[in-house]
């Protein structure tokens, strides 16, 4: 049987009621279209995490799926019910992240909020970590120290030069794992439809409201230089499209190129793999277009 059919189906919660508080609580959102292969190791880390110290609700929500991704969660949602915590596997017809994101809001009344994609591994104190940076009444932004990670010599190569551009090494990117407490989350309403949710997020807050916890999660990169492309292209069309229909929230960026200095100490440090890194850069810029849809990262 689909686990995405031609209508939406209800949520199955494996323990109902537990996200009751309107107030109250953190509720991971993992949007997931076609993650059958990765979900249950997103679940199982979730599953293992130290204790927030506050109730907590896990929302997958399948959209667009033509694989098993919403069973997978299903039989993750023991792991996550034996720690106390509420799971529901939301089921959409159509794919979209952002309908996704905008699903699982709509499922939870959590003061706080952790958007999570299903590829990512978090750590054992990320939720505690976040829970905590996010207690107070002030509008803020959280995420944890991310771990680039590759398959295969290329991807691995673009990773180790990209975990040390100066955004990612020094800032708060949130790739792939972002939260917000309810002041925060107060600052926009429904999601746009865009490509680059976690850029929109990250930028509808002030670099001092964006704190970064010791916690760490692993996300990986596209494997093989032509997705490496693919997805590079794709990134740099959603922060464009960021700039053309939010331009007031360019206010609140702070990422810096790496300059001259910079490129020359990655070059000593790593000449291969800023080779690949410069050479996705300009496979990016001397073909444009590819609209379609690619992975994330």
């Amino acid at each position: 049987m689909p686990d995405c059919p031609a209508g939406d189906r209800p949520g199955v919660d494996a323990r109902p009621g537990a996200d009751a508080q309107p107030g109250g609580g953190l509720a991971v959102i993992i949007p997931a279209a076609n993650e059958a292969a990765r979900i249950g190791a997103c679940l199982a880390a979730l599953a293992a995490s130290d204790d927030p110290g506050l109730p907590v609700a896990v929302i997958v929500v399948a959209n667009g799926c033509r694989d098993a991704t919403a069973q997978v969660a299903r039989d993750a949602g023991a792991a996550i019910a034996a720690r106390g915590w509420a799971m529901q596997v939301l089921e959409l017809a159509e794919g979209g992240k952002t309908r996704a994101l905008n699903a699982g809001d709509a499922a939870t009344g959590a003061g706080l909020r952790l958007y999570l994609d299903a590829d990512v591994t978090p750590g054992p104190g990320l939720l505690a970590a976040l829970a905590r940076a996010l207690a107070g009444e002030a509008a803020a932004y959280a995420s944890g120290r991310v771990r680039i990670t590759g398959r295969g010599a290329v991807a691995r190569a673009y990773a180790r030069v990209w975990a040390r551009v100066p955004f990612m090494a020094r800032g708060v990117p949130g790739c792939g794992a972002f939260a917000v407490n309810r002041a925060g989350r107060a600052r926009w309403g429904a999601w746009p439809d865009i490509i680059s949710d976690d850029t929109f997020a990250r930028l509808q807050f002030r670099p001092g409201e964006r704190h970064l916890v010791a916690a760490a999660y692993d996300w990986p990169v596209a494997e093989g230089f032509g997705a490496l492309v693919r997805v590079r292209r794709r990134q740099d069309r959603g922060v464009a499209e960021i700039a053309a229909r939010f331009p007031d929230l360019l206010r609140n960026d702070d990422k810096a190129p790496p300059g001259a200095a910079g490129l020359l100490r990655l070059l000593v440090r790593d000449p291969a793999g800023l080779a690949v890194y410069a050479g996705v850069a300009l496979a990016v810029r001397l073909k444009r277009g590819d609209a379609g849809w690619s992975r994330g990262r």
